[in-house]
């Protein structure tokens, strides 16, 4: 029996992509922008590269919460340590992607800057550690999962006061997401 198409009630709402791009400064005087976050329905947005956004989409969202922010380093993680990336798709030209559309105004994001360790650790796995050198007491300092959900913790409140009276906008045109038939 054909599936009829996902209206966009039956899209996927309250779990988001967080992922790290190269620092870009959006005017004069501006903090630097390292991390994005987007709903995940943003990855079916036509200017994605697809069928990688679906891919990554459905990856994405099986099994997750609402409210669930899911680093792109988890999905790494959950790919195998990555290995298993060339079945999903091209993660890196799908968050160029992302950027472009964030960037042109063409969907809502949460722009971040994140400090240096707080990003190291959204870039890695969920069970991954950071070395860092502190100067000041001759030693380095080992952060690991615990410090990792702070941030993520951290990031979702900045999140959540946003998408308080609205959640964030994936923009226009979205693909239909992949059916999983049972």
């Amino acid at each position: 029996m054909p599936q009829p198409e996902p209206t966009p009630a039956a899209r996927t709402t309250g779990v988001y992509l967080l992922f790290a791009q190269e620092p870009y400064y959006p005017g004069p005087g501006t903090q630097e922008i390292n991390t994005t976050v987007v709903a995940a329905d943003t990855l079916l947005h036509p200017q994605v590269l697809q069928p990688d956004g679906a891919r990554i989409h459905d990856l994405l969202t099986q099994g997750r919460q609402p409210g669930e922010i899911i680093p792109l380093a988890t999905l790494t993680h959950e790919l195998n340590g990555g290995a298993d990336w060339p079945t999903v798709g091209d993660w890196e030209r799908v968050t160029i992607d992302l950027l472009q559309l964030v960037r042109a105004g063409d969907c809502h994001a949460l722009s971040l800057g994140l400090p240096e360790i707080a990003r190291a650790l959204v870039c890695t796995g969920p069970n991954s550690h950071v070395r860092a050198f502190d100067a000041a007491a001759g030693e380095f300092i080992v952060y690991g999962s615990a410090e990792r959900a702070a941030v993520l913790a951290e990031v979702d409140v900045f999140l959540a006061c946003l998408v308080a009276e609205q959640d964030l906008w994936p923009g226009d045109g979205l693909l239909a997401p992949l059916v999983r038939r049972g």
